[in-house]
């Protein structure tokens, strides 16, 4: 499959680097996508050590970021418009050749389910293996997701480190999940404890947001004055 096959963007058409996969197992020749979605409001670092982790230990050609249109779990908050958030979430990644964005969520109409979301790229890219990327937050709210079994069947998935939420043992995940525990892949590394509504509420107070998000990200929210009141 070609990079821009998976509504990547396509003014940043590089070669993929050549990784040797470890923890989860893939077919020879088969090549290997994560995908990690998010409101991105705005993107930091923590999504992108996030989606750094994975492609390392995974051996993942590139990881996918999905800007959701309509975030089930996020009803009744505004949220900025998808049109900064993709510029953001673009300006974030700009200088990583295995990270890219993908506008899958905001091509449909209706909540971005993850589970919609993995089913319609399946259907689109047959031929790549797509790794659900997800942090230990979120993991631990799966069962609130629609489908969270059928999820774990389209995809493997691999959970990151998140401040304040320990990674799952494995005993666990295996009492909920059974033989398919064994498709979840817990990442190590540090845990950064960085979220967005706190970016958000610092910069609506007028405190600095230096180094929790990319420069770009942070000329962009000032230039454009999101989040203030």
């Amino acid at each position: 499959m070609g990079r821009r096959g998976v509504n990547a963007s396509p003014s940043r058409a590089r070669a993929r680097t050549k990784l040797v996969p470890v923890g989860l197992p893939v077919a020879a020749g088969v090549e290997r996508v994560g995908i990690l979605g998010g409101t991105f409001d705005p993107p930091h670092i923590g999504h992108l050590w996030l989606a750094t982790l994975a492609a390392d230990e995974l051996g993942l050609s590139r990881v996918l970021l999905i800007p959701a249109a309509h975030p089930p779990h996020k009803r009744g908050r505004s949220i900025s418009h998808a049109a900064d958030r993709v510029l953001m979430t673009r300006l974030a990644i700009a200088n990583d050749p295995r990270l890219d964005v993908s506008l899958v969520e905001l091509e449909r109409e209706g909540p971005s389910y993850t589970v919609d979301t993995l089913v319609e790229l399946r259907r689109r890219h047959p031929d790549v293996e797509l790794v659900l990327v997800m942090a230990a937050d979120s993991l631990a709210q799966v069962d609130s997701w629609r489908e969270p079994d059928r999820l774990l069947e389209l995809a493997p998935w691999a959970v990151g480190p998140r401040g304040g939420t320990p990674l799952p043992p494995r005993a666990d995940l295996a009492r909920r999940f059974g033989k398919a525990a064994a498709r979840i892949h817990l990442l190590g590394g540090p845990a950064l404890d960085i979220s967005a509504t706190e970016i958000r509420r610092r910069v609506a107070t007028g405190r600095a947001i230096r180094y929790l998000v990319p420069r770009a990200v942070e000329d962009l929210i000032f230039e454009r004055r999101l989040y203030q009141p």
